[in-house]
């Protein structure tokens, strides 16, 4: 019987394209992540969670790398998630799936967060207002303005963004915020806008102006109920400094 020689540093075996594909060596790691996660989550670091997250969306790739890029260019778990989607595909590896992932967390916690006060009297969920209002206005860069909408019984019928500026700048129309309410049938309002700065102290001209709006809902038996300023995780209330 003859039995054929291998050549050197050849493979005598069974041919290698048989052979099973190595697993990746993120694969362990992975797993153990995805237990910490079902374990005890508050221990996980910022991103190690953007990482198992990530992972989900690209199940091919160690994501570990991803996250910690993204979070050293946010800056923070919050400000990831609120980013815009198009400054997220700016950073390299980030497809739309990935994005989509990111922004699936902000969209189911906004929602719960909202839900704790869209069915009751907003001024007996203030709090939850005031936590829902800092998440989603805090972590934005440009100035945003927006109005709740109320009825007779204080309860939420309509939340409106009215303008957005530039980083430090938004238009508030005292007509338009006014116009707007009657149209909605609303009895009370309470406006709502960010500094970008991350101060949320009251300028001149945010006085002024949430003095004339108002002035003019009054006149039309609406009521202003307060003006609240976000400033990064931080609020000022208009009502609560004696301003309104």
């Amino acid at each position: 019987m003859t039995v054929e020689r291998a050549s050197q540093g050849g493979y005598s075996g069974p041919d290698m394209a048989d052979a099973p594909a190595p697993i990746p060596d993120h694969a362990g790691h992975r797993a153990r992540l995805r237990a910490r996660l079902l374990g005890d989550a508050e221990g996980m670091a910022d991103y190690e969670l953007v990482e198992y997250l990530l992972a989900l969306a690209i199940p091919r790739r160690d994501t570990k790398p991803l996250a910690k890029a993204l979070l050293r260019e946010f800056g923070s778990l919050a400000q990831l998630v609120s980013a815009d989607p198009e400054s997220l595909r700016r950073v390299a590896g980030m497809g739309d799936t990935a994005v989509a992932a990111l922004k699936i967390v902000q969209a189911a916690s906004l929602r719960m967060l909202k839900g704790e006060f869209r069915d009751r009297p907003l001024l007996s969920s203030w709090d939850a207002l005031l936590d829902w209002l800092r998440a989603d206005m805090g972590p934005i860069d440009i100035e945003r303005v927006r109005v709740l909408y109320l009825n007779a019984r204080n309860m939420l019928i309509r939340d409106e963004v009215m303008s957005e500026g530039s980083i430090d700048q938004s238009a508030i129309y005292v007509r338009e915020v006014v116009k707007r309410a009657l149209e909605l049938g609303a009895a009370a309002i309470v406006l709502v806008h960010n500094h970008p700065s991350g101060s949320p102290e009251p300028s001149r001209q945010d006085i002024a102006i949430t003095r004339d709006i108002a002035e003019a809902a009054r006149k039309l038996g609406i009521t202003l109920h307060d003006h609240i300023i976000i400033g990064g995780g931080d609020h000022r209330s208009f009502r609560a400094m004696g301003l309104l």
